[in-house]
């Protein structure tokens, strides 16, 4: 192999293994979020990085005033009554040691007030309700090595078109679309 084709497979190679750990980091959210892991949250956000819930719910600046988000009561209530964040696969754009990261979410709990209901193979259940569904963008950097939260914003999926905005942004700066 030419040093010119080595050169080719290494960026190559670095690619495949930055997306891997942005889909790691990104993965990782629902179990801390779900289990109120603090640690991990401040281990992955900047110390200066913004949490931007949208204009009806609040957010926070720091990795501290972030990670306090799931140590509130109110999130250990949620996780003790059945709380899931469930994603979907993320679309990432990947600039060198910057990338932009656009993924769903959906809040999903268990409906305590539902009626029991069987399954073939899987027992009773009074199911799950999807509480809220919400649009992504993560912007990451690469400090020390590691990938790190710089940014990220939610907004729910509304109809609106802040949150379709967000979807065509994560689509164009991919794409390069218009």
């Amino acid at each position: 192999m030419d040093s010119a084709s080595l050169i080719e497979l290494e960026g190559r190679m670095r690619i495949i293994e930055d997306k891997l750990a942005i889909y790691e980091l990104i993965a990782a959210h629902p179990p801390s979020a779900d289990t109120g892991s603090a640690d991990y949250t401040l281990s992955v956000y900047r110390e200066d990085g913004v949490f931007d819930r949208g204009p009806k719910l609040d957010g926070a600046r720091g990795a501290a005033d972030i990670a306090a988000f799931i140590q509130r009561p109110e999130h250990r209530e949620a996780i003790e009554g059945g709380l899931a964040h469930v994603t979907g696969l993320p679309l990432i754009d990947l600039r060198g040691d910057a990338a932009t990261v656009t993924s769903y979410l959906m809040i999903v709990h268990l409906d305590h007030q539902g009626s029991p209901r069987e399954l073939a193979n899987h027992g009773v259940s009074t199911g799950y309700r999807i509480h809220r569904a919400v649009v992504n963008r993560w912007e990451l950097e690469r400090r020390d090595g590691r990938w790190t939260i710089a940014r990220r914003t939610l907004l729910p999926v509304d109809g609106s078109d802040e949150h379709q905005q967000l979807l065509r942004r994560g689509l164009s700066d991919l794409f390069a679309l218009s």
